[in-house]
């Protein structure tokens, strides 16, 4: 199969789970609105008006369409060569089409998926015809009125208004197909587990399974051989835990561990063998590191954490939720790294794999966040629960995910305080969280009304620091300020459900407007300044205030980006920052700047020279 890339997305879509033999069929694709829902099949449609470039949704100006209106169905088609082999079989796979998708090849159904952030595979073999042209047909239903269904920031109103966004429909991330034996490798799960030196490895098989089969592994660092064996294949599955040679002394172990300042990746190449027979190999990767909370503090690899985080909307103002390339995603962590962050929280939104790729390469923490529904109904539950199952499946494998957020500020659980079946929804999906990977936090509602959570997520736009401080520091205990203070006007705790001890973090906090004065429209923020030096100013002092809190052990500052009207960004919507980046840097990890990075380290990495500023 030759392999293509149309646009500017680097080559193949999954690093942790690659193949060599695969076409990607990003690009042109006949398109067209069908805001009547007339079709219902694509023989029904005789002419395709439109042409859109795909993964670009049709509301954005980067597709060629550009429209912003209303449209509960778009139908996408395009053509491909293939040809048909004996016992190969051919994988459709699709990054992730919002809301619901519905696929043809050749006019034969293939199957459907429901879900706007995660990603299907369907096996198209069978509908393909043995040479020559085929054709592939998608139906894309997204009701932009429906608030019962995961929508995340996408505004419901005709203009994006306050801090809700754009609407997208349709495919928004990479479609590609690859050709795989009739047995194959369908799913590869890594778990560091560094107090014993392993690494577990599960290996899924799909496909018709005799007697004889084996998976090998091998991992690699830098070169250097950690494990090799081979394991029989029992019931399609491989359950293996990989143990290193302990290098017994911490500078050696250190090396080996992967964090911000040093992300150490351990390649892993996984075959399956019929007796003398490849049936197929992937390339993949894992990090030794390990995540968890003990007493007020995080825990990374053992060893205290000061979480330095910025809240990530995830949007460009010409591609919306699909980044324009995989450079623009390895720009933003470095320029987030730049401006003295260690992490951010993906803030409802789920992120192109490609973006996990980057934070696991470059070290950059993230906090996986689910988008939110916003009404409670059996169906939002429902829809919710099925596809945050998808995005801890699909993201767990990365070591730069470090914590869950299926809830935010009670938004789809709105009578969290006094419904019990709003109480029971949340503690349902933070088990269910911590059932599916119980190697990470979770925090089952961020900002306020907490419930079950392992983290005590704050949410507090107050722009004076002289009244932060007093708040969280003049207080002998956390009783007394969860007691006391309701920022945003809500409990910290739900009654019935008091602080456990869990650690305390300001996880939303900042939020300050400011755009220059010759670009000024209609922007919107929690606080406003009028000029870039006041800007800088009152992050300092804002900053500078939450870094002496010691009853935070991190935080997390709105925003990163201007977001469209939402213009409390540190960097513009273009990525240009709107001060001085050095003094964004040295505002952000504190005085003397220690605080965060790993007790092992023997210095702190250095800040950006003080002249010249980042060149954007």
């Amino acid at each position: 199969m030759p392999q293509r890339n149309e646009i500017t997305l680097d080559p193949y879509p999954r690093k942790n789970f690659q193949r060599s033999n695969w076409m990607s069929l990003n690009g042109s694709w006949s398109f067209l609105f069908d805001d009547a829902q007339v079709f219902s099949h694509p023989s029904q449609i005789k002419e395709w008006p439109l042409k859109i470039q795909v993964p670009f949704v049709p509301e954005c100006k980067a597709s060629g369409i550009g429209d912003t209106g209303f449209h509960p169905r778009c139908w996408y088609q395009r053509r491909f060569e293939v040809q048909r082999i004996a016992r190969k079989r051919i994988l459709l796979h699709f990054g992730a089409v919002d809301y619901e998708a519905k696929v043809w090849v050749n006019g034969s159904y293939i199957g459907s998926h429901e879900g706007g952030h995660t990603p299907f595979t369907l096996d198209i073999t069978e509908a393909l015809s043995d040479t020559g042209d085929q054709v592939i047909s998608v139906c894309a239903d997204d009701d932009p009125f429906d608030l019962a269904k995961p929508r995340g920031k996408q505004d419901w109103q005709k203009d994006p208004h306050s801090i809700w966004y754009p609407r997208t429909s349709g495919i928004w991330q990479t479609v590609w197909i690859e050709e795989v034996f009739e047995t194959y490798i369908e799913k590869l799960r890594l778990t560091p587990l560094i107090e014993r030196w392993e690494v577990g490895c599960e290996v899924f098989v799909a496909g018709p399974c005799a007697d004889g089969l084996q998976v090998r592994v091998r991992m690699e660092c830098d070169g250097k051989l950690l494990a090799q064996d081979s394991y029989d294949v029992v019931h399609k599955e491989v359950h293996r835990r990989i143990a290193f040679s302990d290098p017994g002394i911490d500078d050696f172990r250190n090396e080996l561990l992967w964090s911000p300042e040093k992300p150490t990746l351990i390649t892993v190449h996984v075959e399956l063998w019929d007796r003398n027979f490849l049936l197929d190999k992937v390339k993949s990767y894992t990090a030794l590191r390990s995540v968890a909370f003990h007493g007020d503090r995080f825990m990374l690899n053992g060893r205290p954490y000061y979480l330095r985080m910025v809240l990530d909307q995830g949007y460009w103002p010409d591609t919306f939720m699909t980044p324009p390339s995989s450079e623009s995603l390895k720009t933003d962590i470095e320029l987030i790294k730049a401006a003295g962050f260690n992490g951010v929280r993906k803030h409802q939104k789920i992120e192109d794999p490609e973006f996990f790729y980057w934070a696991d390469v470059l070290g950059l923490v993230v906090w996986g966040e689910m988008p939110s529904a916003y009404r409670f109904t059996h169906e939002s539950v429902e829809r919710i629960l099925k596809e945050w199952v998808e995005v801890i499946d699909r993201d767990m494998n990365h070591p730069s995910v470090i914590l869950w957020v299926p809830f935010n500020e009670s938004w789809g659980v709105p009578d969290l305080a006094e419904k019990e079946s709003h109480q029971h929804c949340v503690q349902a999906l933070y088990h269910i969280t911590k059932t599916l990977d119980p190697t990470r936090p979770c925090i089952g509602n961020d900002g306020w009304e907490s419930t079950a959570t392992d983290l005590l997520g704050i949410h507090d736009y107050d722009d004076q620091p002289e009244r932060i401080l007093k708040k969280y520091t003049s207080h002998q205990n956390i009783g007394d300020v969860l007691t006391k203070y309701r920022p945003g006007g809500r409990v910290l705790t739900v009654e019935g459900y008091p602080h456990g001890g869990q650690p305390v973090m300001i996880t939303e906090f900042g939020g300050i407007a400011f755009v220059d004065p010759s670009e000024r429209t209609s922007t919107w923020g929690y606080s406003s300044v009028q000029s870039s030096g006041e800007f800088r100013r009152k992050y300092e002092k804002l900053m500078d205030a939450i870094h002496r809190v010691d009853l935070f052990c991190g935080f997390c500052y709105t925003q990163f980006t201007d977001t469209f009207q939402e213009a409390n960004g540190l960097f513009k919507a273009d990525r240009t920052p709107k001060f001085s980046i050095n003094a964004m840097a040295r505002a952000t990890r504190g005085a003397g700047y220690t605080r965060g990075e790993l007790l092992s380290t023997p210095q702190p990495p250095p800040l950006p020279p003080p002249e010249p500023d980042l060149d954007l």
